[in-house]
């Protein structure tokens, strides 16, 4: 993570390809509240952080796209001349982007491109969802065309679920895209309406990597996705207006439980609090109201950890270890879970403090020694 700004990237650029370069910027994000309720069509609240994707970009005579980045020392190319296949590397992610822009009828032009990427890979921060992004921008730019956000968000999504093939949801591109400074977005998952829900200025945001991904986490991902969907089918038979978990009050819920297995109960139950729980976040967000917001991401990870079960024992460990120090607000696993990172609220006087403390508790209780990140609610993609 070694910072480079958008000025000294293109000095760079101009070093490896002997020209000048625009530079365009997305972040990574962070989910405070409302996890695994984005495929039940659901309610999610992220934040952009202040970890950015940065790509440096000019034309090229042919249609020729070639990849370079500072963190990695080989170079890829692929010529858009002739259909792209995936390479299997880090730039597949720019050229799935590109594929998608041609399938929606820009003009892709060749171009010499040069990454460096700020987000943390592997820490479950949407280092992907970033350059996936600011890539969009940078070959927007250069075909001379528009395009609306929340378009790019979609069409930044499909490269990752058709092009390089792994099956996301829309939030990370989406709060990539519309990230504003010091404010969360609380974002309705099936119309992608959105409202700025501001961060109380005295708050930060201390995200602490687990340094651990258990490998059941893909399987067991699709396995809850097909067991919301079992529920959902339950569900539908009561009430046929329920076409997923979104549509379902806990009542409802309720009145049908002995008709669905109980594991299958459970699942359901995690999905339609979560979603009460994200309203009842952003209305104390906007109250603040901060010990209670605390409180709801507390039940948060308890629920992820009992009735979802997507927890861990090193996730279950940095959770406990935030209890209690100084200018704890709250804190739970974020993103899918069986390992990566967990979001805290914290004061910000004493969030140096804080992330020093809790990676001592944590290394004590499970040898590991964590990283942890003190950031803000940042801005969305842009240009320099």
């Amino acid at each position: 993570m070694q910072a480079i700004n958008a000025e000294k990237l293109a000095d760079i650029f101009h070093q490896d390809y002997g020209s000048r370069a625009a530079v365009f910027s997305a972040p990574g994000r962070v989910n405070l509240i409302g996890e695994h309720t984005d495929y039940n069509d659901g309610f999610v609240l992220p934040s952009a952080i202040g970890f950015y994707a940065h790509v440096a970009v000019a034309p090229r005579p042919d249609r020729k796209l070639v990849f370079r980045s500072t963190g990695f020392a080989q170079a890829f190319e692929a010529d858009l001349s002739e259909t792209p296949k995936k390479l299997g590397e880090w730039c597949d992610y720019v050229l799935g982007v590109a594929v998608q822009l041609g399938k929606a009828g820009v003009r892709v032009s060749g171009a010499n491109i040069l990454v460096h990427g700020e987000v943390p890979i592997g820490a479950g921060l949407s280092s992907s969802a970033a350059l996936e992004v600011a890539s969009a921008m940078a070959l927007l730019h250069l075909a001379k065309a528009e395009m609306p956000m929340k378009q790019v968000a979609k069409l930044c999504q499909r490269a990752e679920n058709e092009f390089v093939g792994a099956h996301v949801g829309i939030m990370d591109q989406f709060v990539s895209c519309h990230g504003r400074k010091d404010n969360a977005v609380m974002l309705d998952c099936r119309s992608l309406d959105y409202e700025l829900v501001p961060i109380p200025e005295s708050v930060k945001f201390v995200i602490c990597n687990t340094m651990v991904k258990h490998e059941l986490s893909g399987g067991e991902y699709n396995v809850r996705r097909e067991q919301c969907e079992a529920g959902v089918q339950i569900l539908a038979k009561a009430y046929p207006e329920v076409r997923a978990l979104r549509d379902v009050s806990v009542g409802q819920l309720e009145a049908q439980r002995r008709e669905m297995p109980e594991l299958i109960y459970k699942r359901c139950l995690h999905v339609v609090q979560e979603n009460d729980r994200v309203v009842e976040t952003v209305q104390r967000l906007r109250g603040g109201d901060m010990e209670l917001v605390g409180q709801l991401m507390g039940e948060s990870h308890a629920s992820l950890r009992d009735l979802y079960e997507v927890s861990c024992a090193e996730l279950d460990a940095m959770v406990e270890s935030a209890q209690g120090l100084p200018g704890f607000i709250g804190g739970r696993m974020t993103g899918g879970g069986f390992g990566g990172c967990t979001v805290n609220l914290v004061e910000e006087a004493d969030a140096a403090e804080f992330a020093e403390k809790i990676a001592e508790r944590y290394h004590g209780k499970v040898g590991i020694a964590p990283n942890v990140y003190v950031c803000s609610a940042a801005d969305g993609a842009g240009a320099h």
